[in-house]
């Protein structure tokens, strides 16, 4: 990337944030790997305090991503992969981000300020789970030095996912 990159900052996402994602999130186009509909508020509720007690126990979470005005972007952070299959006790790395702030860069620098933080948490590697079909995120792990570690079909969808692996 030789752009230089956007002002991004990350907070621990906040009561109001679950409204923000819902809100952000509401669009067909960036739920499209993500079950394909906007999710409910009740969803992001439970999500942003889910992240408020991963910040609180491993000092990292999915953060709320802010532009330099404060507007919220999406969320993008780690947590504990939260499912019975797959990479179990791995930390993922990830974003959601609204789709009209797609391809200026904030999600490469917020995954890269993610990666500072985990990395000073004593996190020692991540991974990221990607549907393969989902060419923005992908150059996403490219762009932040990830190699491709497996070829997976997700369990729910049926899809195939990759997870790609980054040494801190």
């Amino acid at each position: 990337m030789n752009r230089a990159l956007p002002d991004v900052r990350l907070r621990v996402p906040t009561d109001e944030d679950a409204h923000a994602w819902h809100r952000v999130f509401a669009d067909p186009d960036v739920m499209e790997f993500h079950g394909g509909r906007p999710a409910e508020l009740s969803v992001y509720e439970e999500l942003t305090a889910r992240q408020r007690r991963h910040d609180a126990e491993h000092g990292f979470c999915l953060w709320t991503m802010v532009d330099a005005e404060g507007e919220v972007l999406g969320f993008t952070g780690a947590q504990p992969w939260p499912y019975a299959w797959g990479p179990a006790g791995q930390i993922e790395i990830g974003w959601r981000l609204g789709q009209e702030h797609w391809g200026k860069g904030y999600v490469t620098a917020a995954a890269l300020t993610t990666l500072e933080r985990v990395r000073s948490a004593g996190v020692k590697d991540v991974v990221a789970m990607v549907n393969a079909r989902n060419a923005r995120s992908i150059a996403v792990t490219r762009r932040l030095g990830m190699e491709l570690a497996e070829r997976f079909t997700v369990p729910a969808s049926k899809t195939e996912g990759h997870r790609y692996r980054l040494a801190l």
